[in-house]
């Protein structure tokens, strides 16, 4: 074949081929089997071998970059990429209403938009005189990642734009000097289940959902990867439209008219409503549509169509004033429970774990679900062999909430506490535990040496340490080599040590021991934590180390009176002289703010025991320094305690944390009236919602920047 000949050949291929994937992934109506459009592409990669100097970047074939990215590169947003505020229940769509009509002149007159909010990746494509020339993922809506190169490999992300002539349609890109068009990158249901088919042959761990698996395949450094996993692309919004004869687009209905003459796929479920009315209808008619919808979606984004009041409106904190997302309730499904196994956890505490038939809810297929505790399987009623209704709190999380007893057949079984530890056969006791108004009976393995007790106590050690190279495999590893006993045993490992273990090696040896080597020096608050002690979280234990300074003063707290018995002077229900004797006695830890008899009885115990000063020496020998606390300084937020909630976009939550402890304030876990501020970032959690129920003032994250300043 001549030259101009191969050109001619090779233009008509990417123009076939394009046409076939724009009828196969935007217009839903493939023509020709996958083996043609294969075909095609083959013959195409074939004549472009031999005539290299027609490659082109953009085209078709070039879906599949080629070399494996080191690492992501950091891109800056023109335009922040937003959230949304979510709305559960018609009423909430109401008072939404409400508040921007305040905001508007009172003869304002407009419609609304509702689309379907995909569960996948937001990202963000950039093109250039009709060309796609990069993209990146909303990241923390400021600042995103490119990945280009992965995005490249969507088939339903046009390359080249081009106008739909089979629409009668003609909308020149020639004119498009910029365009920055905005949508979710998915995984279809059918694709999530060929997927974990192929993980659970070759040992792979399962995505939990289709959202965790877009997201997850568009994050892998090799394009290849991410091509692998027949991923799509649903375009949903205009950022920026910057053309050589006008930009302004009136309305965001029209926006979704011109991306489809564009090329794009966009859901053909949406619908202009004139009022909150007929969005309520449209909301229920998808409902119905949603069960055998081939994507991943957990709910209706409603919009006011208008762009000029869209401006109006403009955005209060992460999220626009002009639009709401209507969440539907998780996702529920039944199934039947076959056994309930008996975890063991770091602090010996027993967790009832439900095990049930293989079923698929929110897209995944799940079989086991945490009851959290016995007295959980109480409220229930619930009995193996029991129908339950089983739930994935936030389409990740699956719990049972209900249990269905008039399926029952009188072969169930009611499920016994036991008496002793499933994994060391010690007797197992039993404690009160208080959580705000509410109480529960918490069983626990009493045998401080129990192997169980002690891996998740390994794992829980290494995790405050920040020791990452040491996952909870590598950990049991290093057990059954007889490698160490315990965690101090961490610190004493060497390269010769790992190396020679199976599937290890000189240079993973050498980072597990370059990593142990540079966290053998914490913080005295950190080091209580990490000991696990019963009832001392983080933030008791900071409140510790900040009070006394030095693990030796808290220690000595423990033994200040040498008469004071451990036979039942705190013993629990007891409202006798011996609970107040001592608590009198062991004032030094009772006066620390948010520390009671039971924290100071777990303190008492665990100080007093020899096995586990033994285990705080042998820290010290092999070389473990615990860093000296200072004392709190009072600052603006002295006085103040904080909860923090959600995502925050200018920092980490660590760094928040950071800011208000340097300036006086305490961070604390749970909400409660005495808490000063509850700083609510994206996608906040039942903190929130606790803070609205007590009064408590929310700050939104522009808020707390100023509190901070």
């Amino acid at each position: 074949m001549q030259k101009f000949e191969a050109k001619k050949r090779i233009k008509k291929l990417r123009h076939e081929i394009e046409r076939l994937r724009n009828a196969y992934h935007i217009e839903n109506a493939p023509n020709v089997t996958d083996d043609v459009y294969e075909s095609l592409t083959r013959e195409l990669k074939t004549l472009l071998s031999e005539y290299p100097e027609f490659e082109d970047a953009n085209m078709p074939e070039n879906r599949v970059a080629g070399k494996p990215l080191s690492k992501f590169i950091k891109v800056k947003h023109q335009i922040r990429m937003l959230s949304l505020n979510d709305a559960f229940s018609y009423e909430e769509l109401y008072e939404w209403e409400k508040r921007i009509k305040k905001l508007l002149p009172s003869n304002s007159r407009f419609d609304y938009f509702c689309e379907v909010k995909f569960d996948g990746l937001a990202v963000s494509l950039i093109y250039k005189d009709g060309r796609f020339v990069g993209g990146a993922t909303r990241g923390d809506g400021f600042t995103g990642e490119d990945i280009t190169e992965n995005l490249r490999t969507v088939k339903s992300i046009p390359l080249q734009l081009e106008f739909n002539l089979e629409k009668g349609k003609r909308l020149p890109t020639s004119t498009i000097k910029f365009l920055e068009v905005r949508g979710e990158v998915v995984m279809s249901k059918k694709t999530l289940i060929s997927l974990n088919k192929k993980n659970e042959r070759e040992g792979k761990p399962f995505f939990a959902n289709t959202r965790n698996a877009a997201a997850g395949s568009m994050r892998q450094l090799d394009p290849k990867l991410a091509a692998e996993r027949n991923l799509d692309f649903f375009a949903y919004d205009i950022a920026q439209w910057e053309s050589y004869e006008g930009d302004f687009l009136p309305l965001h209905s029209a926006e979704h008219e011109i991306l489809r003459e564009l090329g794009f796929k966009v859901d053909s479920h949406q619908a202009v409503c004139k009022n909150l009315k007929e969005v309520i209808s449209f909301i229920q008619k998808f409902e119905k549509v949603r069960p055998n919808f081939p994507y991943g979606t957990d709910g209706v984004v409603i919009s006011v169509d208008s762009s000029e009041l869209q401006a109006t409106l403009g955005v209060v904190g992460k999220a626009p004033r002009y639009m709401a997302a209507f969440k539907y309730p998780a996702e529920r499904t039944t199934t039947i429970v076959k056994e309930i196994l008996i975890n063991v956890g770091r602090t010996g505490v027993l967790t009832p774990l439900a095990v049930f038939e293989p079923t698929l809810v929110a897209g995944s297929r799940v079989s086991k679900a945490t009851l959290h505790n016995m007295d959980q399987i109480e409220r229930l009623g619930l009995r193996i062999g029991d129908t339950v209704v089983i739930e994935k709190a936030g389409d990740v999380i699956p719990k049972v909430v209900e249990v269905l007893t008039r399926m029952r057949t009188g072969k169930e079984r009611k499920v016994k506490i036991p008496e002793h530890c499933p994994a060391c056969g010690d007797k197992v006791g039993k404690k009160t535990v208080s959580e705000d108004a509410s109480s529960s009976v918490a069983y626990y393995c009493i045998n401080p040496k129990c192997p169980a007790k002690n891996e998740r106590y390994l794992e829980h050690f290494v995790s405050v340490f920040e020791i990452y190279e040491l996952g909870p495999k590598i950990l049991r590893r290093f057990k059954d080599e007889g490698l160490i006993t315990d965690a101090a045993d961490i610190f004493t490992l060497e390269k010769e040590d790992i190396a020679p273990l199976e599937r290890f090696g000189e240079k993973s040896a050498e980072n597990i021991v370059n990593e142990i080597e540079n966290k053998k020096k914490i913080p005295l608050g950190k080091f209580l934590w990490a000991l696990g002690i019963l009832h001392v979280g983080e933030e008791t234990a900071r409140d510790l180390a900040e009070h006394f300074g030095t693990l030796e003063k808290v220690i000595i707290s423990a033994k200040q009176d040498k008469n004071l018995k451990n036979s039942g002077a705190f013993a629990l229900g007891d409202t006798g002289q011996g609970t107040h004797d001592a608590i009198n006695l062991l004032n030094s830890y009772l006066d620390i703010e948010n520390i009671g008899p039971a924290v100071s009885k777990s303190l008492y115990n665990f100080f007093r025991n020899e096995h586990n000063l033994n285990f705080i020496k042998k820290l010290q020998k092999n070389r473990v320094v615990i860093e000296r606390a200072e004392k709190k300084k009072k600052g603006k937020l002295t006085g103040m305690t904080f909860v923090l909630t959600g995502t925050l976009g200018t920092m980490s939550r660590e760094i928040a944390k950071e800011k208000i402890l340097s300036l006086g304030g305490k961070i604390v876990s749970s909400v409660s009236k005495n808490t000063s501020y509850v700083v609510a970032g994206e996608d906040p959690g039942s903190k929130l919602k606790n803070a609205e129920k007590l009064g408590v003032k929310i700050l939104n994250e522009k808020e707390f920047l100023n509190v901070l300043d």
